[in-house]
């Protein structure tokens, strides 16, 4: 599937209000895992390519090398992928080259914040929020930037925490009014909330781990007219502590032998990166170059 059959797809998924989960891959052999087990969309973290450089969420990855990290997952598979663009690295100005990048590395859409610079993980304390007005000025140049319509463009709302619920509303209908394709409404605490939100623009739920959303299931998100469901670092922190564990344990014993029905074999492995038709390719390219 193409970049823009893969865009087609999920802004059809949209507008046809088809729920769907959304699990982030921090790599692209997790993004083919997130496919392989038949998820319709990925995503990529903001704070999974921060931690790709050892360095914390706080806005410390530059725009290259967020677009090269959101590349390396949404070619490796066919289904759309979505990144985190943080702020937007940059103001109204700015906003269209970094449309633009996402968008030529193969991406079906992407998210800003209207969060001031430098941002903070939205679920810790000491958030800013930029102007209204601000965040609808780069939401309305983003959208402008766009080649491709079906590009969507997420806008995420961080007021709930700093400026409270009813702000936090207001921010989402003008985000929405002014062209965004999704509102995330960030770090929500209730049902009832996410539900109000619901009921005026289409929603982005984030169930992200150990954050300040309690754990509702997907359909509990549903049930209360969510569109979509993200679950932004749980496969990245179910791969941590595998590795931390497995290490340990190494560590340990000098070995892996006792621990090997814990490990994915290299069949498994071979199998899902398609090793096989890659081999098969190289093959026929001599054959044919020998002919």
């Amino acid at each position: 599937m193409n970049d823009a059959s893969k865009r087609a797809v999920l802004k059809k998924r949209i507008a046809d209000k088809d729920p769907f989960m959304i699990p982030g891959a921090f790599n692209a052999i997790c993004a083919k895992f997130v496919e392989k087990q038949g998820f319709p969309c990925t995503y990529v973290s903001g704070s999974g390519t921060a931690a790709a450089f050892g360095l914390p969420d706080l806005g410390l990855t530059t725009l290259s090398e967020a677009v090269s990290e959101a590349e390396h997952i949404a070619r490796a598979v066919q289904i759309p992928t979505i990144a985190d663009a943080d702020t937007g690295f940059g103001n109204v100005l700015t906003i269209p080259r970094t449309v633009r990048q996402f968008e030529s590395a193969g991406l079906a859409g992407i998210h800003l914040e209207d969060q001031v610079f430098p941002k903070r993980c939205g679920h810790l304390a000491g958030k800013e929020v930029i102007p209204t007005s601000d965040m609808v000025a780069l939401l309305k140049a983003a959208l402008a930037a766009r080649e491709d319509p079906n590009f969507i463009i997420i806008a995420r709302v961080d007021a709930y925490s700093v400026t409270g619920f009813d702000d936090m509303l207001y921010r989402a209908q003008a985000y929405y009014d002014a062209g965004a394709d999704l509102i995330f409404p960030e770090a929500l605490q209730s049902l009832d909330e996410f539900e109000q939100v619901a009921k005026k623009v289409p929603v982005l739920a984030n169930m992200t781990d150990f954050g300040k959303t309690p754990y509702f299931s997907f359909q509990e998100f549903v049930d209360v007219g969510c569109l979509c469901v993200l679950f932004p670092l749980t496969t990245f922190r179910a791969c941590m502590k595998t590795m931390r564990d497995t290490l340990a344990h190494l560590h340990e014993h000098g070995s892996q032998a006792d621990i090997l029905d814990s490990l994915y074999t290299r069949q498994e492995y071979y199998d899902l990166i398609d090793y096989k038709t890659y081999e098969l390719q190289a093959d026929q390219i001599i054959s044919d170059s020998s002919n």
